[in-house]
């Protein structure tokens, strides 16, 4: 079922024809297909579509800046073939990609959480390397963390792996703004990248995040390996959930020595823009998130994604275990393209 928006006024442009031309309406009943279609236009019509599907949900000079924060690293019992993170993946040393760290205090986070505010960031993600929480000291920290972040007027985001719907509804009783969990990549492909959780334990915990009243943040990664028809189910996924994901992060894959994706070779930076230009365009008012990979891309790409919708960036040198861009480039970056930052303004309710 689409939802009509209301008429537009005489300063919008009209929505043109063709596969792109669904500037007017939310849906949640997109084909593969469709959005395949969308993908692939020519690129410069591609971009255009997107931008003006993006002026007409969103205020295009708002650009948020989010900061991530691993708060427990290493030694998560996953297998994703992307993380340096997983125990599976122990390269030459035989001892973990990754030093195994205990939870953070949480006095320590809220001074992170501080530090990123005084630079500029108005949302703080908090990431911890587990396959599900557990009841207990640990889960109350975060608890804890949550509530202090958001004292200090931020958005709070966590990933914490899979969630029960108790945890979740005492997620949303500690004030948390936003709940990451990506979908990685489309159904098809999943089986290649992860084998100890399933698609359906990934939904299930978003419709847990959502029963509990928690923003969704949910995306993935491209450059895995992975066909145009899988990132184009993976929209579709996410497209189709009624109400959209509020925050939908594309991430390109950084591949980290002694993962099973070490040798994937980088991806084409217009295949970034194609991903946040029609993920902008089948979700017109998510907060399009342009997230890891964005090291590798040059000013121009960044700009490029920019006008096709994305409309967030992750502030700070450092994204969970990989390196990030630097804060003083991305705040000359957006001055030089006029972008003043302010406080943001959730997603409208559809």
């Amino acid at each position: 079922m689409s939802e009509t928006l209301s008429p537009r006024s005489p300063e919008t442009p009209a929505a043109p024809s063709g596969p792109g031309a669904i500037g007017h309406a939310l849906r949640h009943d997109w084909s593969v297909a469709e959005i395949r279609a969308i993908h692939d236009l020519p690129l410069l019509d591609l971009v255009h579509r997107a931008a003006l599907v993006h002026r007409q949900h969103n205020d295009p000079a708002d650009i948020q800046r989010a900061a991530l924060l691993s708060i427990k690293t290493g030694g998560c019992p996953e297998d994703c073939a992307y993380c340096p993170q997983s125990a599976h993946h122990t390269g030459e040393g035989k001892g973990g990609l990754v030093p195994r760290e205990r939870l953070m205090p949480v006095e320590s986070v809220l001074r992170e959480a501080a530090a990123a505010k005084a630079n500029g960031a108005h949302r703080f993600c908090m990431g911890a390397a587990w396959r599900q929480p557990k009841d207990g000291p640990e889960f109350d920290a975060v608890l804890a963390m949550v509530r202090g972040v958001r004292g200090l007027g931020m958005e709070a985001c966590v990933t914490l792996g899979m969630l029960t719907p108790a945890q979740a509804e005492r997620l949303a009783e500690a004030g948390l703004t936003s709940y990451n969990h990506n979908l990685d990549t489309g159904p098809d492909f999943y089986g290649d990248i992860i084998s100890t959780r399933t698609y359906d334990d990934r939904l299930r915990t978003l419709e847990n995040v959502r029963a509990a009243g928690i923003g969704v943040c949910c995306g993935g990664i491209v450059g895995m390996g992975e066909g145009v028809t899988d990132r184009a189910q993976m929209l579709q996924v996410l497209a189709n959930h009624a109400p959209h994901p509020e925050s939908v992060p594309i991430n390109a894959l950084v591949a980290v020595a002694g993962t099973p994706l070490e040798d994937r070779p980088p991806i084409d930076p217009l295949d970034l823009v194609r991903m946040c230009a029609t993920a902008r365009i089948v979700m017109p008012r998510a907060r399009v998130r342009l997230s890891a990979g964005r090291k590798s891309l040059t000013r121009e790409a960044q700009i490029l994604c920019f006008l096709a919708g994305a409309n967030s960036i992750f502030y700070g040198e450092r994204l969970l275990t990989t390196a990030n861009n630097e804060t003083d480039d991305d705040a000359a970056l957006l001055r030089d393209i006029g972008i003043v930052v302010r406080e943001p303004v959730l997603a409208a309710a559809e």
